[in-house]
């Protein structure tokens, strides 16, 4: 499963098209929208979370792009909840960077922040859900 914040900006010939619906219909995506800002004719700007099996995402913002939409990442980042975490040592397994890694001797986990590429395998790895991806700063816009 992937979970991204998208910000995406329809031309205004697209505002009155359902593009964002077929997102579920056509690729099994789901999404929260987080702001909207669309007028008629005039370009419209929507910030969602899109979530779905990895393939379908990539597919779902394909179609968007394809379409016309313009479609741009938010500034994200892991953060770690220290009470949450158990330092049981799963998200070292998959994390690329070694930004997780098993302290020793002391066996606790810890979370080189710098050294992290946001790509989220520790999210869904965590058991206990200790790892959260979320925005850089309040406002996308």
């Amino acid at each position: 499963m992937v979970s991204k914040i998208l910000i995406l900006r329809f031309p205004e010939d697209l505002t009155h098209k359902a593009l964002v619906c077929n997102l579920a219909k056509r690729f099994d995506l789901t999404f929260a929208i987080l702001h909207a800002e669309i007028f008629p004719r005039k370009e419209g700007l929507l910030i969602i979370e899109l979530s779905g099996r990895k393939d379908h995402f990539e597919d779902g913002v394909t179609y968007l792009k394809s379409r016309g939409v313009i479609v741009k990442t938010a500034d994200q980042e892991i953060t770690r909840d220290e009470e949450k975490c158990i330092h049981c040592g799963a998200c070292t397994a998959v994390c690329p960077t070694q930004a997780l890694f098993i302290k020793r001797p002391e066996m606790f986990v810890e979370f080189d922040q710098e050294k992290c590429t946001v790509c989220e395998l520790c999210v869904l790895t965590c058991p206990v859900k200790a790892m959260v991806v979320s925005p850089k700063n309040e406002h996308f816009f």
